[in-house]
C-alpha cells in the first residue's frame, strides 16, 4: 500500500458515515471524496479556551468561527482547552483517592477533559459540512520532556496533520497534552492550550495563531480598576512577556515566550464578540512605539526578609540555592550592607502560593544562612511599568516615583529591566498606584 493510499484511506475512516448528514451537508459518497491536495493555502491556528466550549452552543459558535476562516481560504488547525471547570474537577478525583498520586496516571485523568471537547467539535465542524478530525497530543505526536503535571514541549511530528491539511480537512487537536519519552501521556500545566497552539503554529509555519478568549484583546491595564483602559492594536513580544509574567492573565507566559522565539504572530481577540483583537508581533512591525504601553500588577506576592546575615562570599549562594532546589522562584531582591560591612540584609519576593514553602526552606538551612532574624509580610503587590519606549527615553522611573509620592505610597522594594520598572507596595494601595500611574504616563487618553 502506498502512502497516499493510507492518507487516503485514513481520511475516508475519519469521515462521519453519510446517513448522519443532511444531503446538502454531505454531497457525495465516501468513496469519491477529492484527495487531491490543494495549491499551498496560508495556514492558520485557532486557540480556544474552556469558557469558549463550555457548552454545546458555545462549541457550535466555535465551530461556525472555524467555518468563516476556512471559507477564507485558510488550512486551519484549532487547539482546544477542556471545558470551563472540568479539569478542576478531574483534579480533584485524583487528589481525592490520593493526595500523593502518581504523577503519570494523574496526567493520564487531566487529560481526559481536551478528548471530550475536541471530537465534540469534530462532530460539529462535521455537521456543517466540514472534513474535519481530532487529534490527542499523542497521535500527531507532540513530543515533550518527562516531566509529568508541568513538560516541556520538545518537538511536534507535523508531517501527517500537513498531509491532511492540504486536503482540506480541518486538524482538531487537544491541547495541554502530548507525549513523553517513555511514551505516556504528559501535561504541560495551567494554561498549557495557550503553549500547544503557539507551538503548533510555529511547527506549521502558520500565519498566524489566534487566541480566542473570554476578553477582546489586551488593554493598558486592567479596565476592572481603570475604565479608561484603552485596548491596544498591536503589543511587541518583549512588552507582553514582561506583562504575562508581572500580573495580566491574558496570556500564558510560556506562550509568549514560544511566540517570541519562533516568532510566531499572535492575536488575541474574544470568543463572543466579532471585535479586532490585538495582535502580538515583532517591534518592528508596531510603526508607533508608545513611551510606556501598559501598567501591570500582582497580589500574588510576599516578602520575605533575612537579617544580619553574614556578609561573606557564597551568602547569596546560601539563601537561594536551596530555595531554586525546592523549586521556589524568586522575584525582586534587595541586598543592604551594614557599615562595618559584617553584616547584610537580604529581602526578596516570592509567589504567596509558594511563600510556606520558601520558610520551610529557609528554616532548614538557617545554620547554613546564619541571618539572625526573619521577617515575612504578604500583605504586598507588585506594580509594573512597561513599554520598550523606555530603551529611548529618560525620566520613566522619576515619573513613577513621583506619582506614587504625590499619592502617599512607600516604595519597599525597586526592579528593574529594560522595558520595565517594578516596585513593592503596601497591597491596599494597588488599586490606587494603578489608577494614578495610568494617568502619568498619558494612558488614559
Amino acid at each position: 500500500m502506498t502512502a497516499d493510499t493510507v492518507v487516503k484511506s485514513c481520511l475516508l475512516r475519519d469521515n462521519v458515515p453519510k446517513a448522519n448528514y443532511t444531503p446538502a451537508t454531505c454531497s457525495q459518497p465516501l468513496d469519491q471524496t477529492d484527495v487531491t491536495p490543494r495549491h499551498a493555502m496560508p495556514r492558520l491556528v485557532m486557540k480556544f479556551g474552556g469558557t469558549s466550549v463550555a457548552d454545546l452552543e458555545r462549541i457550535r459558535n466555535v465551530a461556525l468561527k472555524v467555518q468563516r476562516e476556512v471559507e477564507r481560504g485558510y488550512e486551519v488547525a484549532v487547539v482546544l482547552s477542556a471545558m470551563a471547570g472540568e479539569t478542576n474537577k478531574l483534579v480533584s478525583l485524583a487528589r481525592e483517592l490520593s493526595p500523593l498520586h502518581d504523577a503519570r496516571e494523574y496526567d493520564t485523568v487531566v487529560s481526559a477533559g481536551e478528548q471530550v471537547t475536541v471530537g465534540l467539535l469534530a462532530i460539529a465542524l462535521q455537521h456543517l459540512g466540514i472534513q474535519a478530525r481530532s487529534w490527542l497530543g499523542w497521535q500527531l505526536p507532540i513530543h515533550t520532556s518527562g516531566m509529568h503535571g508541568a513538560a516541556a514541549i520538545t518537538g511536534i511530528d507535523v508531517k501527517i496533520i500537513e498531509e491532511r491539511l492540504a486536503l482540506g480537512q480541518v486538524a482538531v487537536v487537544a491541547g495541554f497534552q502530548g507525549l513523553g519519552p517513555d511514551n505516556r501521556i504528559t501535561t504541560l500545566g495551567r494554561g498549557g492550550s495557550d503553549t500547544s497552539a503557539v507551538a503548533l503554529a510555529g511547527a506549521l509555519k502558520a500565519e498566524r495563531c489566534d487566541i480566542y478568549t473570554d476578553v477582546d484583546g489586551v488593554y493598558t491595564t486592567d479596565p476592572r480598576i481603570t475604565p479608561r483602559a484603552r485596548k491596544l492594536d498591536k503589543i511587541s513580544y518583549e512588552e507582553m512577556l514582561e506583562m504575562a509574567s508581572l500580573g495580566a492573565k491574558v496570556l500564558q507566559t510560556r506562550s509568549v515566550e514560544l511566540a517570541m522565539i519562533h516568532r510566531v504572530r499572535v492575536q488575541v481577540l474574544s470568543s463572543f464578540e466579532d471585535l479586532p483583537g490585538t495582535l502580538v508581533c515583532d517591534e518592528d512591525e508596531i510603526v508607533e512605539q508608545q513611551l510606556v504601553s501598559g501598567i501591570a500588577y500582582s497580589r500574588d506576592e510576599a516578602k520575605i526578609t533575612l537579617v544580619k546575615v553574614p556578609d561573606q562570599p557564597g551568602v547569596a549562594a546560601a539563601i537561594f540555592g536551596p530555595l531554586a532546589d525546592g523549586g521556589i522562584n524568586v522575584d525582586m531582591i534587595v541586598q543592604n550592607t551594614s557599615e562595618d560591612g559584617k553584616f547584610t540584609d537580604m529581602t526578596f519576593t516570592v509567589g504567596r502560593a509558594e511563600f510556606e514553602r520558601a520558610i520551610h526552606i529557609i528554616e532548614r538551612n538557617h545554620s547554613t544562612i546564619g541571618n539572625q532574624k526573619l521577617l515575612t509580610d504578604k500583605g504586598v503587590a507588585k506594580v509594573s511599568v512597561i513599554g520598550v519606549g523606555m530603551r529611548a527615553h529618560a525620566g520613566v522611573a522619576q515619573t513613577m516615583f513621583k506619582t506614587l509620592a504625590e499619592k502617599g505610597i512607600n516604595i519597599q522594594v525597586i526592579s528593574t529591566s529594560e522595558i520595565k520598572i517594578s516596585v513593592l507596595i503596601a497591597a491596599e494601595f494597588t488599586d490606587t498606584a494603578v489608577r494614578a500611574l495610568h494617568t502619568a504616563y498619558g494612558l488614559d487618553k
